[in-house]
């Protein structure tokens, strides 16, 4: 792994700039722009890589941070693809469930190299959106519980806030109880 350039933050330390800049952060920005949303970024003083401390720095539950997940996908003919749930970090996803109910083989936990090449993202800043590629997506239908959920924007400390409707219809989800 390089070192950072001069006057980067990694994504262990606190920022040291405007992440907007950030090319997965501008990657998120642009395909929310698609959808005319302009949403306001909030910047974490720390990497936040799980639910608990997203929720933490942002003074709510963790129900209330909508988990972007990858997983690998066995489809019946043998076929691994991404799969991307957006759950509540209040809970862990079944994977057998999800696998049954998206009619997969099998549903198992992505290795941070397989997240990395299908999203450009890192585990931990992974957003609803901003993908090279389109991934098939399954929304919780626990954060239809709330008014707002906070998502990942593409960098472990940047997250934004928007509604269970609204990931639905930027990112084509498909609604699942996954717990």
């Amino acid at each position: 792994m390089s070192p950072e350039p001069a006057g980067v933050a990694s994504e262990n330390s606190p920022p040291e700039r405007d992440l907007s800049t950030h090319p997965a952060v501008a990657a998120v920005l642009a395909a929310l722009a698609l959808h005319h949303i302009r949403p306001e970024l909030r910047q974490l003083p720390g990497a936040v890589r799980t639910a608990k401390a997203a929720a933490e720095a942002l003074g709510i539950t963790p129900a209330e941070i909508a988990n972007s997940l990858v997983f690998v996908a066995t489809r019946a003919d043998g076929t691994l693809e991404p799969l991307l749930v957006i759950a509540s970090g209040g809970h862990r996803v079944d994977t057998t469930k999800v696998a049954a109910l998206a009619e997969y083989v099998t549903v198992d936990q992505a290795d941070p190299g397989f997240v990395r090449e299908h999203t450009a993202m890192a585990i931990g800043g992974v957003a609803p959106v901003g993908h090279p590629v389109h991934l098939r997506t399954i929304i919780d239908v626990t954060l239809g519980r709330y008014a707002t959920v906070w998502a990942a924007a593409g960098h472990s400390h940047t997250v934004y806030a928007t509604t269970y409707d609204e990931l639905i219809r930027v990112t084509g989800g498909q609604p699942m109880d996954v717990a």
